[in-house]
């Protein structure tokens, strides 16, 4: 069985229609590279994988079943989107890092933290730095961080290296091959050629809100 499957999917906004007709489904443990023009419906495209929107027509399954019929809450621990512009809260670093822990209402794992701040090139002292003091690739790791402090079983990526430098990229890009290599899917949006080819598997091209073509790269 298919872990995300879109069946005739289609959404417009505002009477004008961003995805049209899509059919498509992931196995567990992809990594799919996302690629197309701006404004061809790729973010609109994870949304839509998650329930941040609904279709319009169409229906989305997770693991067979119609995400509008899934609690929201529950899918979204078990489909992770991180935005290109992250949403971080309250003042600090370490807000947003105890946050998935209170939400679940477990004690806070430092040690998890500790490992996932190192493998992105953060330390410790960070986590007491404010969010408004924050540069923009600071604030994407935070994100990332925050997302995979209980690792989902989908991951969505919506070009999230885009405003870190090649050093941090390379860390980022390595810590979620590890993630799949563990099992976790990852569906990733990138306008960065080389970085849509070096570890996925596929290649997926939306254009025009309609899927041109889903290349297998290994």
């Amino acid at each position: 069985m298919s872990e995300l499957e879109f069946q005739n999917v289609s959404y417009v906004n505002n009477g004008k229609e961003i995805l049209h007709d899509l059919c498509i489904d992931f196995s567990p443990g992809s990594y799919v590279s996302i690629i197309g023009p701006s404004g061809s419906g790729k973010s609109t495209f994870l949304r839509l994988c998650c329930n941040l929107i609904s279709s319009t027509k169409g229906t989305v399954l997770f693991h067979g079943k119609d995400v509008l019929q899934q609690n929201p809450i529950e899918l979204r621990k078990k489909i992770g989107y991180c935005f290109q512009e992250p949403v971080l809260w309250g003042n600090t670093v370490d807000d947003n890092l105890s946050f998935p822990f209170q939400v679940r209402k477990q004690e806070i794992d430092e040690k998890k933290i500790s490992c996932l701040l190192a493998s992105f090139g953060l330390d410790e002292h960070f986590r007491k730095s404010e969010i408004k003091n924050l540069s923009g690739g600071e604030k994407q790791r935070v994100a990332l961080i925050r997302t995979l402090l209980f690792e989902p079983e989908i991951l969505l990526l919506d070009e999230v290296t885009s405003a870190l430098d090649a050093d941090n990229t390379g860390l980022v890009e390595k810590a979620i091959l590890g993630l799949n290599q563990r099992g976790i899917t990852v569906l990733w949006v990138t306008h960065n050629d080389a970085q849509s080819r070096k570890y996925a598997d596929q290649l997926l091209t939306i254009e025009n809100g309609r899927i041109k073509s889903l290349e297998a790269i290994k």
